[in-house]
């Protein structure tokens, strides 16, 4: 009812609706529509179901195209102009068909248009010889003699890995965007806190690494963040009795800031992130709901949601520091101490008294041992996932956890 040629694409749609005046009229349903006044164009419109010609019908939605002063400036181009029309229509639907595929490498010959779109978050191609088992081996040693720790190089490395979304493949450490807006800034990420200082010190660090790297040897930052992260790993692992070796494999590449639409990342940004303990202000549901979204956004299993909050607990990349959930002793160690702490049957815990959703593991005489949020406590009261940290908390785990 919108078009006298419902199966050709041509600028019907528009010719018809600046080519009549229109009049609410309600149809044989009920329902409130608009029609051409006075019975004009009756009967040009063909039924679907080979009965009588119908006449030209629009809805609100539709007469706003006309109506509306900012709408009505693109839709009047558009009519008078209808090859536009057909090159928008054909970029808005490329667009909407492509979105969840991801990153522009993931679609499938001969058919893929040859521009980089904006909206596809894109990554330049690798121009450079990738590092090898030497330079990675240099790379980690400068990383850890450079001061940062071992939380502010897990966080970091946390930070930019756990921004991918599987549901649409954005996000993630590719591009090195967690040195960029809106990434930068975002609260989950405690932009004023340590973020620049390790940003700034990785950019240090690759600057002379490339500078004087044989060859055409380079390092991205988002290499080196991730690298980073393997790093830190490796130390704490070390600091708990354990020599291991965190598999890396190079070939990320940097995005500039002209690469990355502001707005479209902004979506992206976290209301939780159970892994750091994070609860964004305003959230309808509780937290651990909201580590069950993280965690099926990340694609993870339930053991390495476990084991990752686990580790990440211990190594102490919570939000801002925070000591909540850190049940250890030997924070920065890669131990399995959150699990056991967490079934230590001697600790007893309540709503803390600043009613701010936390909770306090109290010892036999009553002295606060431990501070928990419910994404902590959920892993000792589903019994799913108590099962899982009774794995994990045993005294043989730790290879486990490790890995």
């Amino acid at each position: 009812v919108w078009t006298n040629t419902p199966t050709k694409w041509d600028n019907s749609f528009l010719e018809i609706l600046y080519g009549y005046e229109w009049e609410l009229t309600k149809s044989p349903a009920g329902a409130w529509q608009y029609t051409a006044k006075d019975g004009a164009g009756a009967g040009t419109i063909p039924d679907p179901f080979g009965g009588p010609g119908r006449s030209p019908t629009m809805l609100a939605t539709d007469l706003s195209l006309r109506v509306d002063p900012i709408y009505e400036r693109i839709t009047r181009r558009w009519l008078e102009h209808p090859e536009e029309l057909a090159d928008e229509f054909a970029k808005a639907w490329y667009k909407l068909i492509h979105r969840d595929m991801g990153p522009v490498a993931r679609y499938l010959e001969p058919l893929v248009p040859k521009q980089t779109l904006l909206w596809q978050d894109p990554v330049p191609a690798v121009s450079h010889d990738l590092v090898g088992e030497a330079e990675i081996a240099s790379l980690k040693s400068q990383i850890l003699a450079s001061g940062l720790t071992v939380s502010q190089l897990v966080s970091t490395a946390w930070a930019a890995a756990s921004s991918f979304r599987g549901s649409d493949k954005r996000g993630g450490a590719n591009g090195g965007r967690i040195r960029l807006q809106p990434q930068v800034g975002w609260e989950v990420n405690d932009p004023d806190g340590d973020l620049r200082k390790v940003i700034r010190t990785l950019e240090e660090i690759q600057e002379s690494f490339n500078s004087a790297a044989p060859g055409n040897i380079k390092v991205s930052f988002a290499d080196l963040v991730v690298l980073g992260g393997c790093a830190a790993i490796e130390k704490a692992a070390k600091a708990a009795g354990h020599n291991i070796t965190v598999p890396f494999t190079p070939g990320r590449t940097d995005a500039s800031q002209e690469q990355t639409d502001v707005e479209s990342f902004a979506v992206l940004e976290p209301k939780a992130d159970g892994f750091r303990n994070y609860l964004g202000k305003g959230n309808p549901l509780p937290a651990e709901y909201m580590l069950l979204d993280k965690a099926n956004l990340l694609t993870l299993s339930a053991p390495e949601m476990t084991v990752l909050v686990g580790g990440l607990r211990v190594l102490g990349a919570n939000y801002k520091r925070l000591p909540l959930g850190v049940f250890t002793e030997a924070s920065e160690s890669l131990t399995n101490d959150f699990f056991v702490n967490l079934l230590d049957m001697g600790i007893t815990w309540e709503p803390s008294p600043a009613d701010d959703g936390t909770y306090q593991g109290k010892d036999g005489s009553g002295k606060v041992k431990w501070t928990g949020s419910r994404v902590d406590l959920v892993f000792g009261s589903n019994s799913e996932l108590r099962a899982l940290v009774e794995v994990y908390g045993a005294d043989d785990a730790q290879p486990e956890v490790r890995a």
